[in-house]
């Protein structure tokens, strides 16, 4: 199973009953498919993952049936009753969700189909439409996501359906780098939307008997046709694991407890008792005429509605309150540690272009799973230690003198420009050649080497270097310092 140096999280065990577990900043990454028939433990599933990540990592999650309210009651979830908000209020709650960074439970309960579909629509939308600075991971669970990305029409009009088709296209193929990992729960792969089920890498397959269901779930996993008959022999809470966050060859995986549990029970048998009553008396009873009905009561004024932003800045000052003081009774890492917890957070390979709100949350997950607090180091520091470590320089040397004033040097900077700053500080201080056009893009966070060759003119405008020379033949020299770039060979 996938590992990580930070924990992951338990999902439950395997076949050889071994620990089964998923890879959370993996997941943030791949996005997750769960699949399984009415009773195979679908939502079982989905609270445990819950459940298990509720403390490190913001959550919303789409919730046809209200099955999820009661994860409020343990980890203060906000829960928003669609039926009392309207499509303009449920998109801006969408974005203000981003930027309290709220956990939140949409219950669509109380909605109409038609309601449910134009609640979700607009909700994701607005969560996809939120500014670049409030681009944190969320993860977004949608259960019943057939409901919501059919694969064909229903009994709700065109538009309420390609507004939440286009809502979860956009969740599932380009949420990624604004932060939105999909996890997508569905009865039937054959009602699901082939473009939203597609862009998931990380799938658990659970109890199937349809054969067209059964072929699409062996085909996601790689599987020969033949070996889908297993999935008719999944036990309730048993699933076919296989993805970057969960295994690397299909894996038969039995989910763990939870501790929440749905309002709603399932079907119990109950002796059946025979009536008191005779038979005829039972006929009348039953078969009795309905009363006449009353005369229409006046009409009350309606209730307002719920002032739905007042509650997500309540929501967001209690958790910041909460987190204030969780963050006073945990152990500050050592200068090793947070080192090391920053390195991780910009370790993947497109992380350079990734906006720095989406590193800062990611490294407070890390934090979170290493058991210290979210807070232990402020943006700005996070900022400065990260874009000395992509420059190259070790520990050691980011403690010298010399380096601490090129830090306090760069901090006259725009943001944006301290990565590329640092990063020929670095080379002029080793006395290297100045770095390349694709090494100043990587750091300036851009695919385009114009724009990175820019900076350079920028920097120089800024007093912060001087530049000598064009191209291959080109010096810089760091003004303070008077470090300066090798002459090419």
């Amino acid at each position: 199973m996938s590992s990580s140096h930070f924990g992951p999280l338990l999902l439950g065990t395997t076949a050889r009953g071994e620990d089964a577990h998923i890879d959370l900043p993996e997941l943030l990454a791949t996005r997750l498919l769960v699949q399984g028939n009415s009773g195979s433990g679908k939502s079982h599933l989905l609270r445990r993952l819950l459940e298990q990540s509720a403390t490190l990592v913001q959550q919303v999650i789409i919730d046809p049936e209200g099955d999820f309210v009661t994860l409020a009651e343990k980890y203060d979830h906000l829960v928003i009753e669609t039926d009392t908000q309207s499509e303009a209020s449920l998109r801006s709650a969408g974005e203000r969700v981003r930027m309290h960074r709220a956990s939140v439970v949409l219950n669509l309960e109380q909605s109409e189909p038609e309601g449910q579909l134009r609640s979700v629509g607009a909700f994701l939308t607005g969560m996809f439409e939120a500014p670049r600075a409030y681009w944190y991971p969320v993860l977004i669970v949608v259960d019943e996501a057939q409901l919501f990305a059919p694969i064909a029409g229903g009994d709700t009009s065109d538009e309420a359906r390609r507004l939440s088709l286009n809502a979860m296209t956009n969740l599932m193929c380009r949420g990624r780098k604004r932060g939105m990992a999909g996890i997508i729960a569905t009865q039937r792969l054959a009602k699901l939307a082939k473009n939203v089920a597609a862009e998931a890498s990380n799938f658990l397959m659970g109890r199937t008997f349809l054969d067209i269901d059964m072929a699409r779930a062996a085909d996601l996993l790689g599987m020969e046709r033949r070996a889908a008959e297993g999935f008719r022999d999944l036990a309730r809470g048993q699933f076919m694991a296989l993805g970057p966050a969960l295994a690397r060859r299909p894996q038969r995986v039995t989910i763990g407890p939870v501790e929440t549990a749905s309002h709603a029970g399932g079907p119990a048998l109950m002796p059946l008792e025979q009536p008191n009553i005779p038979v005829d008396e039972l006929r009348d009873l039953i078969l009795e005429a309905p009363p006449e009905p009353a005369s229409r009561p006046r009409k009350e004024p309606a209730a307002p509605k719920p002032d739905l932003l007042a509650q997500l800045d309540a929501y967001s000052s209690s958790r910041d309150a909460r987190e204030q003081q969780q963050s006073q009774q945990m152990a500050a890492p050592d200068p090793e540690t947070l080192w090391t917890l920053v390195a991780e957070a910009g370790q993947d390979e497109d992380a350079a272009y990734r906006p720095l709100a989406t590193l800062y949350q990611d490294f407070q997950m890390r934090a979170r799973l290493a058991g210290f607090s979210r807070n232990i180091l402020p943006m700005p520091q996070f900022q400065t230690m990260l874009s000395t470590i992509r420059c190259g320089i070790t520990r050691e040397r980011a403690e010298s003198e010399a380096w601490q004033d090129i830090q306090q040097r760069a901090s006259r900077l725009p943001d944006d420009m301290q990565p590329v700053y640092f990063l020929l500080a670095h080379a002029a201080m080793e006395g290297k050649p100045c770095p390349d056009d694709a090494a100043l893009a990587r750091a300036y966070g851009t695919h385009s080497l114009g724009r990175a060759r820019r900076q350079l003119t920028y920097l120089e405008k800024c007093e912060a270097i001087i530049l000598q020379g064009t191209g291959r033949h080109r010096r810089i020299a760091i003004i303070g310092p008077g470090w300066q770039t090798a002459s090419p060979a």
